[in-house]
């Protein structure tokens, strides 16, 4: 009896040692990251052999923001990136590389290098000074020659005040001469053929037109050989209407069109004849593009095609050069087809292909005879998610035997945003590079019509009977989500979750069975007028692309302001005008904002008052929602300039109105829904203004000053409760000879006693409108940090009763810390130890420099490159709050401030804890009859036993 009793409790401690767990590391699974590198430059995307022994390719692209980066074509993987400076649209960028090399050269403004291709590490670089790049190109120069021993050299066009060409040795970057242009032309480009180098730049007429002027240079000392200009006035307005200058062909040439684009004319460089052709167009299009796609390798044969692009159709032109005779013939037309199409070229050999990308269809012709080589059609399920978006350009790759090409593989930049791969005209991965131009974003949340959420609190407010009638009829109509229940408990408890069905983009947002509050939806605007909506749940995965506005040719959609209307419509308020803009998403009107329980902890509302920034006259004007004029105006100090304006999450919970001393006494909290944090720069004299304001009231209740600040840095602030923080870099001064960066906490409370509610302590009732703003009591402290902030957001909770964290980007290091709020308590002892009293607060003593935990980055070893705004929200449960970031890389992830005390972690045991209840049940079974029967026993057995 006794063995079976010990057998039985061995293996209950054999199934509770199992049952043990420790919570594993969530890094890599609950955050991620979309390494991003913006939209793809069209002249400055290829594919390329990283080594001229490899047989696989890699794409290369440097995109608008000036990020450069090689992609796998398999799965659209990131190989690498550098991001070269200034991070603008506004500069120019180029990427080259030459055939057989094993690396790539970039130009942008006044800086060229040399990258490998393979992992990205420098080889070369030179710097021309502070002067724009206006072109560049490697040079082709066929072997065998003598001055071709450097055959890669790149030909640099600088301009600036006076325009140079420099020819840059291919192994250092020196510069091996330089041409200079002292006639005031306008530079245009730099082109290059087997014998010679071509310089071009425009020449203004007193007509108004342009004449182009063409300098052929020896590349082997730079002196100029010959000259010419074509009268190209009558035609050419401005720059824009050049269509082509071709680079490193046998036959390079220059093409332009008039202004109707009626007719393109083209001269071959190095010939003074010029070809006219005629656009083929009917009088009712009006063909609205003109490109002109040619080969940039040396050996292939000097072939190039026309596209024409019309509102409802297109085509194409394929023409040939006859170098003997410096003619141009056109072979062959490619037939019209409506919608919008691109065409990409591919070398191969002496061949050249080009290839068409329709909106049904790839295809595949050689330059020398129209015959279709390869034709396939797009038969990717995806391709929905793209239909109202249309290809702007593309690069190809092609396969070619016995004369027809077998397979494809072609990247395509589509209006959205998207760049995408096609295989054979299978999609095989989307990169969503649009994001990396993020300039707003905000979270919301979908409405399953259920409203669990007001029925409880409806049933809180009830009387005990009318509540319990009410939760029963609520139980009765959830029976009819009871099947659906059921089927999902298997993947719960075996798999973990439990998703709703795959179906249409609403279906799958909305139905999604999310107990946590995890999976809510991040909606994400770009400077290209496009909504994103991700799901922060999954990995950030993107549901849909929407087209929020159409902006004109050159215009950007700058930081609108996104809310959510209590109807569950999106909106965006353009911050100019003022005016909102409803926007229609896939989901309808189930959108909501994220919302905080209510907390009765705190008795004040916030007042409507509607706070605009008057950019023309540096002033914050506030005025009430049911008054039309402006109440109050706010301008700082002459010669200050509004640098940032922060203010409280609305609705944010407050779960004490004070904090507990360690006498037990307790320190009342300024709690003011209605607080604006302004940061505002003096240029001139280096100073950065702090102003604490009243939105109802425009009152200034706290006002401070920073000297020898470097206010061209970044200069940001958060608010949070009662307290603020802002951050700034200094520069060297007498006083402090070496620069830093600077991070500031304050807080703000009734009184500086404890137990006192300050001189609104006896007031019931209080309003900023009638009685003037309340002063509240500073605590501040200075940190000096190790690296400069760029932005700050502060985690957010339900009922925030979890200790919040300042999330702060670092720039510098492409990496986001969340630093412990117990870190910046401004009540730190100072030049002292801590007491008793003061440790069981959890105060210590304070060190002017705040050295950044390893722990606290979020993004682990990822770098988030180029973000510039992070934001927060809560999830369903209280330990965890939600983060996003973007304004380049999208990072996301979750943050558990005071740890994770309500979540079970991944990697607990659902089966272990149900084999242990199982082995409990039948220990109890086993181990019954021993009780009964061991109580049964005489009392003499027991004594003897």
């Amino acid at each position: 009896m006794f063995q079976r009793l010990a057998l039985a409790v061995a293996c209950l401690a054999l199934l509770f040692s199992q049952a043990f767990a420790v919570f594993v590391d969530d890094a890599y699974n609950v955050d991620y990251h979309l390494a991003l590198l913006g939209l793809p430059r069209q002249q400055a995307t290829f594919f390329h052999q990283p080594h001229y022994s490899s047989k696989a390719s890699l794409l290369f692209t440097l995109s608008e923001r000036n990020v450069l980066g090689a992609v796998n074509p398999k799965d659209g993987t990131l190989v690498w990136r550098q991001r070269l400076q200034p991070a603008s649209s506004a500069t120019a960028g180029f990427l080259r590389a030459g055939e057989d090399t094993d690396t790539v050269v970039t130009a942008v403004h006044g800086e060229v290098a040399a990258w490998s291709a393979s992992d990205g590490r420098i080889a070369w670089k030179t710097a021309l000074g502070d002067v724009p790049v206006l072109d560049l190109e490697l040079l082709e120069l066929p072997t065998g020659q003598e001055r071709a021993e450097d055959g890669k050299d790149a030909a640099v066009l600088v301009g600036g005040t006076t325009s140079f060409v420099k020819r840059l040795n291919a192994t250092t970057g020196r510069v091996k001469w330089e041409y200079e242009d002292t006639s005031g032309d306008a530079p245009l480009q730099v082109s290059a053929s087997s014998t010679s180098i071509y310089y071009i730049s425009t020449h203004s007429t007193f007509t108004g037109g342009l004449k182009i002027k063409v300098t052929s240079l020896d590349p082997l000392d730079g002196h100029k050989i010959d000259q010419y200009t074509i009268s190209s006035d009558g035609e050419l307005a401005s720059a824009d209407d050049i269509l082509f200058v071709g680079a490193n062909t046998a036959s390079p040439i220059i093409a332009w069109t008039d202004k109707t684009r009626k007719t393109v004319k083209i001269n071959i460089l190095g010939s003074k004849s010029v070809s006219t052709f005629a656009v083929e167009s009917s009088a009712k299009e009006e063909v609205e593009r003109i490109t002109l796609h040619a080969s940039h390798k040396i050996s292939s044969l000097p072939h190039f095609l026309i596209h024409y692009q019309t509102s409802e159709r297109h085509w194409a032109e394929v023409f040939h050069i006859n170098p003997n005779s410096a003619s141009i013939t056109k072979a062959y037309s490619l037939p019209k087809l409506a919608g919008k199409g691109v065409f990409a070229t591919t070398p191969s050999d002496a061949n050249v292909y080009f290839t068409r990308v329709t909106e049904d269809e790839f295809s595949v012709v050689s330059s020398a005879s129209h015959g279709i080589l390869g034709r396939w059609p797009r038969k990717s399920k995806q391709q929905t998610r793209y239909s109202t978006a249309f290809a702007i350009h593309a690069s190809a790759e092609v396969v070619s035997k016995s004369g027809s090409v077998s397979a494809i593989r072609c990247a395509v930049l589509h209006s959205d945003g998207s760049w995408v791969l096609y295989r054979n005209g299978e999609l095989i991965w989307a990169r969503h590079e649009g994001l990396a131009s993020a300039t707003a974003a905000i979270w919301a949340e979908t409405d399953d019509g259920s409203s669990l959420t007001e029925e409880l609190e409806a049933e809180g407010h009830a009387n005990p009977i009318t509540a319990y009638v009410h939760r029963l009829n609520r139980h009765i109509h959830d029976l009819q989500y009871l099947p659906s229940w059921l089927q999902s408990i298997f993947k719960t408890l075996f798999l973990g979750s439990a998703q709703g069905t795959k179906g249409d983009i609403t279906a799958q947002a909305v139905s999604t069975h999310d107990r946590f509050g995890f999976h809510k939806l991040v909606l994400v605007a770009n400077d290209a007028g496009y909504l994103y909506l991700l799901d922060a749940g999954d990995q950030g995965a993107l549901l849909s692309i929407v087209q929020a506005v159409e902006l004109a040719p050159g215009k950007t959609w700058t930081s609108p302001d996104l809310r959510i209307s209590p109807e569950g419509q999106l909106t965006a308020v353009d911050p100019s005008t003022g005016s909102p803009n409803v926007i229609r998403t896939p989901l309808g009107d189930k959108l909501r904002s994220p919302r905080f329980p209510n907390s009765g902890s705190v008795d004040q509302q916030p007042l409507s008052v509607l706070v605009s920034l008057d950019s023309a006259h540096g002033e914050i004007h506030g005025r009430q929602a049911s008054v039309a004029e402006t109440v109050w105006r706010f301008k700082p100090s002459a010669g200050e300039r509004i640098v940032q304006i922060s203010d409280r999450v609305p609705n944010e919970p407050v779960a004490a109105i004070g904090k507990a001393l360690g006498d037990r006494r307790v320190l009342y909290k300024y709690l003011n829904l209605n607080l604006l944090l302004v940061l505002a720069a003096n240029d001139a004299a280096n100073r950065l203004a702090v102003y604490l304001l009243d939105s109802v009231s425009g009152d200034v209740v706290y006002d401070n000053t920073h000297d020898g600040v470097d206010t061209a840095r970044s200069l940001t602030s958060a608010l949070s409760e009662n307290w603020f923080t802002y951050s700034f870099s200094t520069i060297p001064s007498s006083k402090s000879p070496l620069a830093g960066q600077e991070l500031v906490i304050a807080e703000l409370y009734e009184s500086y006693l404890p137990n006192d509610r300050g001189p609104l302590g006896s007031t019931a009732n209080y309003s900023a409108l009638d009685n003037g703003s309340a002063r509240p009591y500073v605590i501040a402290q200075t940190y000096h940090v190790t690296e400069e902030i760029s932005s700050m957001a502060i985690t957010q909770t339900r009922q925030g009763i979890t200790s919040r964290e300042l999330l702060a980007v670092l720039s510098e290091t492409n990496s986001i810390v969340s630093i412990p709020r117990y870190q910046l308590d401004p009540r730190r002892p100072v030049d002292r130890d801590a007491t008793k009293i003061e440790a069981a607060e959890g105060l210590f003593k304070y060190s002017p420099v705040l050295e950044f935990d390893p722990k606290w980055y979020i993004n682990h070893r990822r770098e988030v490159e180029g973000v510039k705004h992070v934001i927060t929200t809560p999830s369903g449960v209280e330990s965890t709050s939600l983060v996003f970031a973007y304004g380049g890389d999208i990072f996301g992830t979750r943050v558990s401030p005071s740890g994770a005390f309500d979540v079970l972690g991944k990697d607990f045991g659902k089966l272990q804890m149900l084999a242990t209840v199982a082995a409990l049940g039948v220990g109890v079974f086993v181990v019954a009859p021993l009780v009964r029967a061991f109580k049964l026993l005489p009392p003499s057995m027991l004594s003897s036993r």
